[in-house]
């Protein structure tokens, strides 16, 4: 496989696109993508707690912060995409709006 890390938002966007159909994921729905979504971040929190050294349970999987990171990333495009979402289109608009915010 080629080097995709340096890809733009929508190159991404797209690749996921096609790798949905591929790998036979494009019957889910949104919900059940959403639900996914939800289950890598409680993974990373996992990993993240790893990491700061807070109290886990040894017999339990341990996850991975770059693959669970990773997994997100792809879950969070595969529903931009099923919601007609320009990713770094939002992403800009949202950030025009956040830079007159004031932070404290």
């Amino acid at each position: 496989m080629k080097d995709l890390s340096d890809l733009k938002i929508s190159e991404y966007q797209d690749l996921i696109a096609e790798l949905v159909i591929e790998r036979g994921f494009d019957k889910e729905t949104v919900p059940e993508v959403f639900t996914l979504l939800v289950e890598e971040v409680g993974e990373l929190a996992k990993a993240i707690r790893k990491q700061n050294g807070q109290k886990i349970d040894p017999k339990k999987k341990q996850y991975d912060i770059g693959e669970e990171t990773a997994d997100i990333l792809w879950l969070l495009l595969d529903i931009s995409n099923r919601l007609d979402i320009n990713l770094g289109k939002a992403f800009h608009e949202k950030e025009l709006k956040n830079s007159t915010r004031r932070w404290e």
